[in-house]
């Protein structure tokens, strides 16, 4: 809502929802990581979930991801993954999390 954004937003124009940038994170992931010859791989949640910068529509957007961690569970091995969405022109990035793979078998 355009009109909406340039009262109600400091930048005076629309951005995209921070959990829409959260979201596009496994897609991009599968993209960067390729892990291969491991058994079921469950989504154990996030952590720490900032937004440090909004997203204006129209902007350029790239995921960088670090294994961060990995850690043994009663159920297998658990992953941290340090996900780091930038955007293109930006110093700040526009989100950070810590995502968490329960690796098992």
């Amino acid at each position: 809502d355009a009109e909406r954004a340039a009262w109600e937003l400091p930048s005076g124009t629309t951005i995209a929802h921070g959990l829409l940038t959260l979201a596009l994170v496994p897609g991009l992931r599968q993209e960067l990581l390729h892990v291969r010859n491991h058994g079921r791989a469950l989504n154990y949640g996030q952590d720490r979930v900032r937004f440090p910068a909004p997203v204006p529509v129209g902007s350029r957007i790239r995921l960088r991801v670090r294994v961060e961690s990995t850690s043994a569970h009663r159920d297998g091995v658990l992953v941290r993954l340090a996900n780091t969405m930038e955007m293109e022109g930006s110093d700040k990035p526009a989100m950070v999390a810590d995502s968490l793979t329960l690796v098992i078998g």
